[in-house]
């Protein structure tokens, strides 16, 4: 059964979760896909960009990935800056993961319910629709708790 997303619950993933992985991060200052994680990194919260067009470049001190799995380490949250119908041909990404994201979070404007059921049966916490900027800011959250 999904998990409930109401604010207690954002305000829990958003300050729980210090490392978050950009699907489909980019470099170009005026995209949500640059510009949301460049806030999120500001307010203390570690950044890898995942991005196959751009593994040549470090975005926020880290360098681009092409996949997930070259992560190689734990991610709190999975923020996916990728088209609704794009999303499914990155579940299998998402859940070979080890160990396997908290969350995953689909920016302001991705809904794909069918991609959300197979990530929730696996135990992974799937927020839609929402962006993880305008939430931290609405919450008036702080830096994330390092645990």
């Amino acid at each position: 059964m999904p998990a409930t997303i109401n604010d207690a619950r954002i305000r829990e993933i958003l300050t729980s979760s210090p490392t978050i992985a950009i699907l489909g991060i980019h470099q170009e200052p005026e995209k949500a896909a640059f510009y949301v994680p460049e806030y999120l990194h500001d307010e203390g919260y570690r950044i890898i960009g995942v991005n196959p067009r751009f593994t040549e470049q470090t975005l926020f001190g880290e360098p681009v990935r092409a996949t997930l799995a070259e992560i190689g380490e734990p991610v709190d949250i999975v923020d996916v800056f990728r088209r609704a119908e794009l999303i499914p041909a990155h579940i299998e990404d998402i859940l070979a993961m080890k160990p396997r994201p908290k969350v995953v979070w689909f920016q302001l404007g991705i809904k794909n319910d069918d991609a959300a059921k197979i990530l929730e049966a696996a135990g992974i916490v799937v927020v839609q629709n929402r962006c993880t900027l305008a939430d931290h800011q609405r919450l008036a959250l702080g830096p994330p708790t390092r645990g």
